[in-house]
């Protein structure tokens, strides 16, 4: 069937353009919105007057087409469509059509939206992204039923419950996932190095992230593991170095664990920075409009009193734990390790069009401290690391002086018999392990010019 551009609208079609238009402007002109980094509520902003006095005159011929096509539709589809769902259809075309990270959010999502930075939602425990209209697992979130199930960052979701989920945006296939606790959804999965699809089973269950985490490595090093950036990370980073200081006085350095880590809230990433830098900047972001630039600076206070860092990440790092990343490099405040992160360089905002609805849209673009913007091309580590397996070489078996009848004594008091096992810093993450060496290695060498005297 063939559209004549030229004819004049029926009632029926000035009907649909008026409802189409009064969507749109809610949309466009509603008062407030969230800054945040892919999920998450974060700055509340005005809406720049200048984008409403700016903006161009609406495209009537393109409308037309529109609105001859939506009642078409809903003339000739072979069942009955309302006029809202076609017209919440076309939203969500009109966002999924942008880039990945915009989308429309229904009261659902919205409502998960808000779970997630919180750190409780009901489901199976999983960040998601799309790739070649396939979703792909960005990485399974620490102790969820996902991870526990064995699902990895990188593999692709072809099914859920043997139903083809080729072409689903990020939100139809979310919502797919979630349910009440105790249910289970099955997902079939390819994964690399695998020849053919296989089926996981994941039991849904109430997720409680707790987003960091740490320990003490060889009584010597703290180990912090962030796995998401919600609204209290900040705050908890800060109180776990607190922590581990005071479980060891003589702490020599420490290690960020920000692999697989999706990002979440910008100004927790911001927070997490600012703890340990006594000035400069943290971060900026650039979009179209006035109030989407904005600049985040340091303030002084170092909590982990100069301590050295080494940062851990991989290509499941992506945007706010980017941009922790970034700035602690930019600033020659701690080692990057690891592998290219997954180079999310855009910030989303959040604008509410309803009580219990809104849509995500990409705003604006966040650089480094020396302006590099991270789109698409990710940081590349001071050292890279890959993944590995390490198998030990038996040393323990071997024979040496002290096994040996008779051996002489070395004149001291006290004689090593065996190695002294390690804490934590466990071979089968050579990552872990080469980050505990090169904190090894900052921590004899900073010793050794500190007892360098002057001639």
């Amino acid at each position: 069937m063939r559209f004549n551009m030229q004819q004049n609208l029926k009632p029926s079609h000035i009907a649909t353009l008026t409802i189409l238009l009064t969507s749109l402007s809610y949309i466009l002109l509603t008062p407030t919105a969230f800054a945040q980094d892919e999920k998450g509520t974060g700055i509340t902003q005005n809406i720049d007057q200048s984008a409403k006095n700016n903006q161009a005159p609406l495209p009537l011929k393109d409308l037309q087409l529109f609105t001859l096509i939506f009642d078409q539709i809903r003339r000739s589809y072979v069942e009955p469509v309302s006029d809202q769902k076609l017209l919440e259809n076309a939203i969500k075309g009109m966002l999924q059509e942008l880039d990945p990270h915009s989308s429309y959010l229904d009261n659902s999502h919205f409502s998960s939206l808000q779970e997630s930075t919180q750190g409780q939602f009901s489901g199976v425990g999983i960040e998601i992204g799309t790739e070649n209209g396939y979703v792909k697992v960005i990485t399974p979130i620490d102790d969820t039923p996902a991870q526990k199930a064995g699902i990895k960052a990188g593999d692709l979701i072809i099914k859920l419950d043997g139903k083809s989920i080729r072409g689903f945006s990020i939100s139809q296939a979310a919502k797919l996932m979630r349910g009440p606790k105790g249910t289970s959804i099955t997902f079939t999965i390819v994964r690399q190095g695998r020849d053919n699809p296989f089926d996981v089973k994941v039991v849904r269950d109430q997720i409680k992230t707790s987003s960091v985490r740490s320990r003490i490595i060889e009584d010597k090093f703290g180990y912090i593991r962030i796995s998401q950036f919600q609204t209290d990370t900040g705050s908890e980073f800060i109180q776990h170095i607190d922590k581990l200081k005071k479980q060891n006085t003589l702490l020599k350095g420490f290690v960020l664990d920000l692999r697989n880590n999706p990002g979440g809230v910008l100004q927790a990433s911001v927070q997490v920075v600012n703890a340990l830098i006594n000035e400069g900047r943290i971060v900026s972001t650039k979009g179209r409009l006035a109030n989407n630039d904005q600049l985040f600076n340091a303030t002084t206070g170092d909590v982990s009193e100069g301590l050295p860092f080494v940062v851990l990440i991989n290509g499941g790092s992506a945007s706010a734990a980017e941009i922790v990343a970034g700035a602690l490099q930019d600033h020659s405040r701690a080692i990057i390790m690891g592998t290219r992160s997954f180079g999310k360089g855009s910030v989303q905002t959040i604008f509410p069009v309803d009580k219990d609805k809104g849509i995500k849209l990409t705003t604006a673009r966040y650089f480094t401290p020396s302006g590099r913007s991270i789109q698409a091309q990710g940081i590349e580590p001071d050292v890279v690391i890959k993944r590995a397996t390490i198998t030990e070489l038996g040393e323990s078996n071997r024979v040496k002086e002290a096994d040996l009848a008779g051996h002489l004594s070395n004149g001291s008091k006290t004689e090593k018999t065996q190695d002294k096992p390690s804490n934590g810093s466990s071979t089968a993450d050579n990552q872990l392990y080469e980050a505990i060496n090169m904190l090894k290695g900052l921590a004899i060498f900073n010793s050794a010019k500190n007892n360098i005297k002057p001639k």
